[in-house]
């Protein structure tokens, strides 16, 4: 069973709204830091939201302040991250994460490196 499972990705039209999941399975689920990467190809992945589980501090990209929020059940072991007011930009291949990071780190300046867990990946595209 992989660690982390993702899922919600889809086919939108620019303003539409779209709601990623990821359910979390044996020690990813205790990871203090968990989030959303995004890639595109030729491009680096890169960071566009994380939580810190203890606390629910966030950190998010400055291209998605105001439209994205990532949130946790932990009780389903699920993450999610509501996409609203999606832009073509917004298009790229979404993978959540996991990892045993530094609070400074997670809400701070969370590279791929940093992470152990991750999801097989769920495409977003948003048509103009």
């Amino acid at each position: 069973q992989r660690p982390l499972v993702d899922s919600g990705g889809g086919s939108v039209q620019a303003g539409d709204s779209l709601r990623l999941s990821c359910t979390s399975s044996g020690y990813s689920s205790n990871s203090p830091c968990m989030g959303w990467f995004r890639q595109t190809p030729g491009k680096e992945r890169e960071a566009v939201a994380m939580i810190w589980s203890s606390s629910g501090r966030t950190y998010y990209v400055d291209s998605v302040k105001g439209r994205f929020t990532i949130s946790q059940d932990k009780a389903q072991n699920m993450l999610n991250l509501e996409m609203d007011s999606l832009t073509p930009e917004d298009t790229a291949m979404y993978y959540c994460a996991a990892g045993q990071l530094a609070l400074n780190q997670c809400v701070g300046r969370p590279e791929r490196y940093m992470y152990k867990y991750w999801g097989q990946g769920t495409q977003v595209t948003v048509s103009s």
